[in-house]
């Protein structure tokens, strides 16, 4: 191609790429004003997180000129003038400053108020909020939403933990303005109904461990019973009947016998009760009618218990591993070995009782890798990155595998113990442990039979037995 083509064609395309530049400019839309009633940790943090996003923010407050640090880019005002720059409004004060807001109320009137407040406790007022805000402003539409998240996760963004971001109202208009932007901001907005609910979403923050309740009571009350059951049998027997204190045990011995005990009950009672569905659903031969309201808790809370084994079961691993370093293990080890030496005699190397401490160890360090596999794959950041297929694999076929693993480790530590004799006719505390798993790896082994495992597999895929009256009922088990 010659000079003169090609310096016709780039005349000819120079014109029309300069005109992208003023057509991109003025096709740049206005950033929304919004505005913010409160200058604390709650309502910077959310300024930051507005700006980020794309909004411009202006703040309300008494002494607009002297209100502290603000998020850069945000302006202060008086109430009044920050009330009428913006249609939808951030309420991030406390109840007991409601009352300037009567004032306000031409300026309030029509807008949206978004009322994030809570209270220290339940019950502290007859009614909730958001409620008492509307009735202090009728012309304006309350919305209660975002009371729910801290001001860290506001400044942070957010997380797996706290994505969502609970609302409720009378206004529809006005709940999906707010639900606008919390969806800007990177949560998932969840409409709760209208303003009757705002009671409830008040007292979300003020719930302390909601799902965690049952398991840590039984996590305490096992600990309790096992604690004094091996008090009773170790130290009280051997001081009546033997006139030794053996108190000094409480603190590293018998610590280290309660949390393996504990942890591989709570383990146990984190899988027993989908056995135990399996055998309902197998029983009615359906999977469409409800499970009991104590299986439904439950099953909800099988994570929670899971969790709190794995902790009890990491107790106990950091107590094995300070043995070797106790006083009395050393002192022990000496005068032993100061005795054989004295008494001229050795010790007969015993091959059965390597195996079996072998194995003993073998099958702990295993359980416990398990176990911390199954503890990671249920933290949200790591499920999520998972298929439904591998996160069932992980923690169905290799929470079982834990369990089996765990009894083994318990049953190669009594080996021959239950043969002894038992200390008041109390067994070994070892034995208390064994009870649940062991009937849990028969169940699941019922379940596994192949004429069983077909036609609870076939029942989950929506089979169902057909009813006797019409006289053509097919046997379950085929």
């Amino acid at each position: 191609m010659s000079a003169d083509k090609l310096s016709s064609v780039s005349k000819e395309v120079k014109p029309e790429s300069m005109s992208l530049y003023p057509l991109g400019t003025a096709a740049a839309p206005e950033q929304e004003l919004l505005c913010i009633f409160g200058t604390g940790d709650l309502g910077r943090s959310l300024g930051q997180r507005l700006l980020h996003s794309g909004y411009r923010v202006v703040y309300g407050s008494r002494r607009p000129h002297s209100c502290g640090p603000l998020p850069q880019g945000a302006q202060a005002m008086s109430h009044e003038a920050a009330a009428q720059s913006a249609s939808l409004v951030f309420l991030c004060i406390h109840r007991e400053h409601y009352d300037f807001l009567e004032t306000l109320a031409p300026q309030l009137q029509g807008k949206v108020l978004v009322d994030v407040s809570n209270n220290l406790k339940k019950n502290l007022y007859p009614e909730a909020n958001a409620e008492c805000l509307q009735r202090l402003i009728p012309g304006a539409y309350v919305v209660k939403a975002f009371n729910t998240l801290s001001a860290w996760a506001l400044q942070n963004g957010p997380s797996d933990a706290n994505r969502q971001v609970y609302l409720c109202g009378n206004g529809a208009e006005a709940k999906q303005a707010v639900a606008e932007v919390a969806t800007k901001l990177g949560f998932a907005a969840l409409d709760r109904g209208s303003l009757s609910a705002a009671k409830e979403l008040e007292d979300f923050p003020l719930q302390l461990f909601p799902e965690w309740r049952m398991p840590l009571y039984v996590a305490v009350g096992l600990t309790a019973f096992i604690f004094v059951y091996v008090v009773i049998r170790d130290v009280v027997y051997a001081y009546v009947e033997q006139g030794e204190d053996n108190s000094f045990r409480i603190m590293v011995s018998l610590a280290n016998k309660v949390f393996p005990i504990v942890s591989l009950i709570m383990l146990s009672l984190c899988y027993l009760p989908g056995v135990i569905a399996g055998f309902i659903q197998l029983y009615r031969g359906t999977k469409y009618r409800r499970f009991p309201d104590w299986l439904d808790r439950w099953m909800l809370c099988r994570k929670q218990l899971g969790l709190v084994a794995l902790g009890f079961a990491f107790l106990h691993m950091v107590y094995t591993l300070i043995i070797p370093i106790r006083y009395y293990v050393i002192f022990w080890g000496s005068a032993n070995t100061i005795s054989q030496i004295r008494e001229n005699r050795t010790s007969v190397f015993d091959t059965t009782t390597a195996w079996r401490s072998d194995s003993y160890y073998s099958m702990g360090i295993l359980g416990f890798g398990l176990f911390l596999l199954l503890g990671i794959t249920s933290l949200p950041s790591v499920s999520n990155a998972l298929s439904w297929r591998e996160f069932s694999f992980i923690q169905s076929k290799l929470g079982y595998l834990t369990v089996f693993f765990c009894t083994f480790h318990t049953y190669l530590y009594g080996w021959d113990k239950f043969l002894r004799t038992y200390k008041w006719y109390m067994p070994p505390a070892y034995m208390l442990s064994l009870v649940l798993p062991s009937v849990l790896i028969v169940l699941k082994l019922l379940l596994l039979l192949p004429c069983v495992d077909r036609s609870l597999t076939r029942i989950r895929q929506g089979w169902e037995r057909t009813d006797t009256q019409d006289g053509s009922e097919k046997p379950l088990l085929t």
